[in-house]
């Protein structure tokens, strides 16, 4: 039997709805905010990633999904949502239009690495982007934005956490200051840390090797070597959620893992969202509209993980109740009956009523079990006396309740007592 590609995993009819919460969330939150739903390809040309993300990053080094299309061009299966949103804002002239542009997306990404408890190869992310303001107020309005999405959801134990990593005039200094600090110790870390230390120094301090982690927690702070325009920057930040009542710890470690970063980095964390803990992740990237080849644009932005986040909600007890059963079941009892079912469903679903009838001609009774099983709120049940009454026999199937009701009233009535 073919069975799914490992690191993928279906979602089934009895699951999707805490989807739909996620993303249904997601819009009216992301909306609340005046961004509007973007959408662009699943692949790119390899080129957008590798300058955009970063080719120091482990997700162009190791995870990208790459290959040649049936022209000969490298295309890339988009391992995240930043770099084409990006490419989409050049590509259609945005950045002449009204700023500040603010975008938001729902879509699957893909990266090959080893799949673990909310971390698949193929995985779905809500993000969020905000292009054309450089103040401190943009990064506050898109951080409440992400606060506001997961309390929404309900989540009460998810942390913030924010730190600053610089603009390249400072972090030139701090990269001089993590060499001289790493450089008696890069004989005993990884190989990715031994790469890191001459492209990106910073990226060391996001390794998760147990052993260069420990050599880590004692290496200088990018807090400590900001420039001034910098650390106004972040104060500002800090200033503006604390009057949000938005809640947050400063966090010297957080550094992320893509190059396009500079200045603001945060993290929502969960203990519940397995070894790595982020459940959500942005912060500003000043840069990356230059590095794919466009003019300098200030830009802040963030990505949630689907996946995690469901994690989370459950171990939180926030998935909401599985709502699978139509709000009404026609059932017939014989052909003739079965016939107006079929009709009346149609009425009943033109004005917006899920309902369903017998496609298995089944006894009534084995139409009430399956009503029940699919949890259907309600039962109407037609026999040769209701068409000859024009009035069905409608079981509320929450309390056992019944009550005849003429069949043009159907809908109404329905509607009314749900």
């Amino acid at each position: 039997m073919i069975q799914i590609p490992k690191g993928c995993k279906d979602v089934l009819p009895s699951q999707v709805y805490a989807w739909h919460k996620v993303e249904d969330t997601a819009r009216a939150v992301a909306e609340a905010y005046a961004f509007r739903e973007i959408r662009t390809p699943v692949f790119e040309h390899t080129e957008l990633f590798s300058r955009g993300v970063g080719d120091t990053t482990d997700i162009v080094n190791k995870e990208m999904y790459t290959f040649l299309d049936k022209g000969g061009r490298s295309v890339t299966l988009r391992p995240e949502g930043t770099a084409g949103v990006a490419r989409a804002f050049l590509e259609h002239g945005l950045a002449g239009g009204v700023l500040p542009f603010k975008a938001y997306y729902l879509i699957s990404a893909f990266r090959y690495e080893r799949p673990q408890a909310g971390r698949l190869r193929e995985f779905h992310q809500f993000g969020c982007e905000l292009y054309g303001a450089a103040g401190a107020a943009a990064d506050a309005e898109v951080i409440s934005l992400a606060d506001a999405f997961l309390r929404r959801l309900g989540l009460r134990e998810v942390a913030l956490r924010i730190n600053s990593i610089g603009c390249k005039t400072c972090r030139a200094r701090y990269h001089e200051a993590l060499k001289n600090y790493f450089a008696p110790h890069i004989g005993v870390m990884c190989a990715d840390c031994r790469s890191r230390f001459e492209k990106n120094p910073m990226r060391i301090i996001d390794c998760k090797e147990e052993g260069c982690k420990a050599i880590a927690a004692g290496a200088p702070r990018m807090l400590d070597y900001l420039c001034n325009d910098c650390r106004a920057h972040f104060e500002e930040v800090k200033r503006l959620l604390s009057e949000a009542g938005v809640s947050y710890a400063v966090d010297p470690s957080i550094v992320r893992g893509l190059d396009y970063y500079s200045r603001t980095v945060f993290e929502f964390v969960s203990a519940a969202a397995g070894a790595q803990g982020t459940v959500l992740g942005g912060g500003r990237y000043d840069t990356l509209l230059e590095q794919v080849g466009g003019k300098s644009v200030p830009a802040v932005g963030f990505a949630a993980g689907m996946e995690r986040l469901l994690m989370v909600m459950e171990a939180e007890n926030c998935l909401p109740p599985a709502d699978m059963g139509a709000a009404c079941y026609l059932a017939g009892m014989d052909a003739p009956s079965r016939e107006k079912a079929f009709l009346l469903a149609g009425e009943l679903r033109r004005q917006g009523i899920s309902c369903e009838v017998d496609l298995m001609e089944r006894s009534v009774k084995s139409q009430f079990k399956y009503a029940d099983k699919t949890g259907a709120k309600f039962v109407a049940v037609l026999g040769e006396r209701e068409l000859e009454e024009g009035a069905a026999e409608v079981k509320d199937m929450r309390n056992s309740s019944s009550e005849r009701v003429k069949f043009e009233e159907l809908a109404k009535y329905i509607q009314r007592r749900m």
